[in-house]
Formats: C-alpha cells, structure tokens, sequence
C-alpha cells in the first residue's frame, strides 16, 4: 500500500503481486505435505467397488461406469447426494495409490479461487470497490482462513470428506459469481455464457451436501427477487439456473435412499423449527469461536483499505442493518441441515465451509457498513462541495465530535501506519506461537521439518506393501511411530471387526485386517 495526497492510500499491482506470493509461500507447506497424504477412512468404503473394475479390466471408463452404478444404488439405498457420491467413488487413490499428493492441489487451489472470484466479484460489482484493493483483502483473507481452518485434514487431504463438502461449496461458490455476473453484465453475450454455465453447475451443486444446497437456494432465490425488482430484463438469467438447482436440489432431498437411511440412523435431529431457532444461537457461538486474534489483526489491517474503496464507491449503502441481517441468516441457515438430521453441530468437515463464508460475509458486511458510514459523512455535509472542501468540513466535524467523520478521519490519516502495524503484529503472532501446531501453514512446516511426514509416510507404504501381498490372508500392522499433527484421522484398531478395519479388509479382500496389539492407533 502506498500513501497518495490527501493520506488515501493507492493500491498498486506491485502490492497485489507481492501478497499474491506471499499467500503462495503460506500455502507451500500445506501442499508439500500433500506428498504424504494418503487413502484413509470413507475412501475406502466409496472407492471398492471402483478399485475392483479398474484391477480387474485397467479401464478407466468402465471404472466410470462402476462410480455410477454404485451411485444410483446409493441414491436408492442410502443418501441422494448423487454428484457428490459419484466423485467419492472416482479417488484417485483407487488408479494408483500413490497419487493422494492430488488431493490437497485439487483442493486448495478449487476452494482458493472460488472463494477468492465470489468475494472479489461481490466487492467489485455489488459494492463498487476498486479492482486491485478487492484483490489484496480477497488474498488476506485467504490467508487468514488457511492457517486457522477448523479442520485441515477434512477440509484439505481427505478426499472423501473435502469432495463432500469443500469442493461442492467451490462449485457454489463459482456459480454464485457466474450467476451474478449475469445479471451485471453489459453484453448480452456474456450474460446468456455465464447463464448456461449456472444452469449446468446448478444441478451439481443440488446434488451435493445440503448445507451448501439451502445456501444456494436462498441466495438464488434472493438473486431472482432482486432481478424481478430491480432489473428485469435479466429475470430468465436467473430463473433458469434456480430452476434447473431447484429441480437438483429436490432430486436430491427426496432420494428413496435419504428415508431407508433416516430409518435405519440411531441419531435424531430436532423439529423444523427448533432446528431453525438453534441455528441462529449456534451461529452466535461459532462466530466467537472463528475470530480469534489473528482474525481480529486481518480485519483491523484490511479497515483502511475498505474506508477508502467504499467511499470512493457510487453504491448507495443504503441498508446496513438489512444486509447484516440477511448474511446473518444465510450463515445460519448452513447450519440447519445438521441439526435437523442428527440434532448436533460441530461436525468438522462441515465447519471449515461455514468458517470460510463466515469470513467473507463477514468482510463484506463491514465493507457496507464503512461505506454507509463514509457516504453518510459526505451525503449529509458534502452538498454542493468540492472534494478539497468535503474533507476540510469532514474534518472540522471530527473535531467537533462527529462519530462518523472522526472515524474516517482517523482511518485516512493513520491508515497505511495502522496498516503496517497490524500486519507486523499479524506476522508476529503467526511465527511465535508457543504451539506450532496451532496454525495450519506452521504445523506442516514443522512436520516436514522433524521428519514427521517423511516416517509416516515410509510407515504407510509398509501397511500397503502388506495390504497388496497375495499370500497374506490375514494382515496385522504395527501403529505408526510419528504422524503429522495436521493428518488427524482416525486409525486401525485391535479389533478386526472395527468399522474401518472391515473398511481396509473389504478393499483389499483379506479376512481380516488389525492393529498389532499392545497399544491403540494413533488419532
């Protein structure tokens, strides 16, 4: 950020390209690690009937042909999740085990730039922020979001829970962007592309999880309202993708497998409406829980940044209490599927999606406000003025007493310094933390570091090497002597008729398959 007349701060490419590397580095142990990775848990249930077809035939199509074999016998038996039990099937682990580094990339980099188009797209479009500022607090918060992630190892290199989860709310995410984009488009061409597009990744979305399914049916919904009030010449670029989501989405929701599984599940939810009322009470807690003090330092820093971009803006920031609320609905309505289903929340590979659409409605509920607050500040002392006259009465009203003009005065005259201070202390409570492993990018370093990664890793491919051998019926393996902190999964137990042990047996057709005994597996 540089420091232009006036105290407003100019954002260059320079600065954009410098924090776009810096995200990077911050990344790079996490994908590092992702050499480690390896099949665990539901992949083997999801992925037998695949690693079968492709042993026995080497086809990869009849191995696609399998994965939707097995996923119309799931939508009959057991969930109608049907995109999303379909790409469960297609692991790459069952094509060669080795390939589990793919994982994380394909998650990463898909639920990375989706977030990064949705909140960069609504800051431009919807809020009139400038292109590159937009950019810089997309890029923080990234950031932010990939080293206090509620559960790196669901939401990075599990592959069965992250596709469930992580990749369906990418697919969201992208066609919230392209959905707006219709609508904001000038060109009829643009708008009829980015339609088609949203119509198409509208049916995979409704055939994901329903956490992200009900929080694309009401912002679509919110969308089609706001096109047949606001501009309706665009209405059929919104209707269709709502339709053809809608059509998915109940596809979905009345899968014969959902009520043969609702019968045979111990766990009860809540009514409708407690489900509902206790979503509004958890969103309050979870919040709390997400904005500890690395989260509070990227706001403070990104609160410059914003005043400007929002007072520069010809939006009109006419409903800040409206939107607050409306992002305060949508974030708890992603946890009302849980509740409903199985009357609890908390579930971790559901919590790292909330958590990221937590910190951009966040973002942009403040960006609205500040905007409000700036436009305000002009709209009621700036009639008439030049720019150089609004900010002299601006400021004269700060010393005043004016709580708007006094706070947007503090931001323009401070605002590269508070800033840099923030950052500094951002940088400092991330590489001094007593506890390496309380943020993600840290913990992974430090794994590859001790050679955590590198033994388990060696260890894995022992249990594999056992796994694969003909001659062996039954299989017993020793509990791995290190594991990364961030690959926290559950392992094989002593008892053979654990679920997952059965899980491994079944894959790999031994009788039995157990943990050496003496001491449990490691969590």
């Amino acid at each position: 950020m540089e420091r232009e007349k006036g105290g407003k701060l100019n954002i260059s490419g320079r600065t954009v390209a410098i924090a776009a590397v810096f995200l990077f580095l911050s990344l790079l142990p996490l994908l590092l690690l992702g050499k480690y990775n390896v099949m665990c848990i539901d992949d083997y249930d999801y992925g037998r009937r695949v690693h079968d077809v492709f042993l026995a035939t080497g086809s990869f199509g009849a191995s696609v042909q399998e994965a939707w074999r097995q996923n119309m016998d799931f939508y009959r038996d057991w969930q109608g999740t049907y995109v999303s039990c379909f790409l469960m099937a297609m692991c790459p682990m069952n094509f060669r085990y080795g390939l589990a580094w793919v994982v994380p990339i394909l998650m990463i980099g898909m639920f990375a730039a989706s977030s990064f188009a949705v909140g960069r797209h609504i800051l431009v479009r919807w809020l009139g922020c400038e292109k590159r500022g937009a950019s810089l607090c997309m890029i923080l918060l990234l950031f932010l979001f990939y080293q206090v992630i509620e559960a790196p190892f669901e939401g990075i290199y599990w592959y069965n829970g992250s596709t469930h989860y992580v990749l369906m709310q990418s697919f969201w995410f992208f066609l919230l962007t392209l959905l707006s984009e219709s609508v904001w488009a000038d060109k009829r061409g643009r708008a009829v592309l980015c339609c088609a597009a949203s119509a198409v990744l509208a049916v995979i979305v409704g055939g994901g999880n329903l956490v992200t399914g009900l929080q694309s049916e009401i912002l679509m919904a919110f969308l089609a309202g706001y096109a047949i009030w606001k501009k309706r010449n665009k209405i059929a670029y919104v209707i269709i993708p709502f339709l053809t989501g809608t059509a998915g989405f109940l596809v979905n929701t009345l899968a014969p497998g959902n009520a043969r599984r609702g019968s045979l599940d111990v766990d009860e939810g809540f009514g409708a409406v407690k489900s509902i009322l206790l979503s509004f009470y958890h969103m309050a807690v979870f919040a709390v829980r997400w904005t500890p003090l690395f989260a509070v330092l990227v706001w403070l820093a990104l609160l410059p940044l914003l005043w400007k971009m929002t007072k520069a803006s010809k939006r009109e920031f006419s409903h800040p209490v409206l939107v607050t609320a409306g992002a305060y609905c949508v974030l708890s309505a992603m946890f009302t599927p849980t509740l409903f289903a199985v009357g609890m929340t908390g579930l971790s590979r559901v919590d790292n999606i909330i958590q990221m659409t937590y910190y951009i409605a966040a973002l942009l509920v403040t960006a609205y406000w500040l905007g409000y607050l700036s436009h305000r500040a002009i709209g009621t002392q700036g009639v008439g003025m030049t720019a150089g006259e609004i900010e002299t009465v601006q400021s004269s009203d700060a010393e005043a007493g004016g709580a708007a003009q006094a706070f947007g005065v503090f931001l323009e005259r401070t605002g590269c310094r508070m800033s840099a201070v923030c950052l500094l202390l951002l940088m400092a409570v991330w590489l001094l933390t007593a506890d390496k492993n309380t943020y993600a990018g840290i913990s992974a370093l430090r794994s590859l570091a001790k050679g955590e990664a590198q033994t388990f890793y060696a260890e894995a491919m022992e249990r594999h090497a056992l796994y694969t051998d003909e001659g062996l019926a039954d299989v017993v393996v020793v509990p791995y002597s290190a594991k990364p902190a961030l690959f926290s999964f559950e392992d094989l137990q002593e008892d053979p008729g654990n679920w997952l042990n059965l899980a491994v047996a079944n894959y790999y057709h031994k009788n039995s398959v157990k943990l050496a005994g003496g001491q449990k597996g490691a969590d």
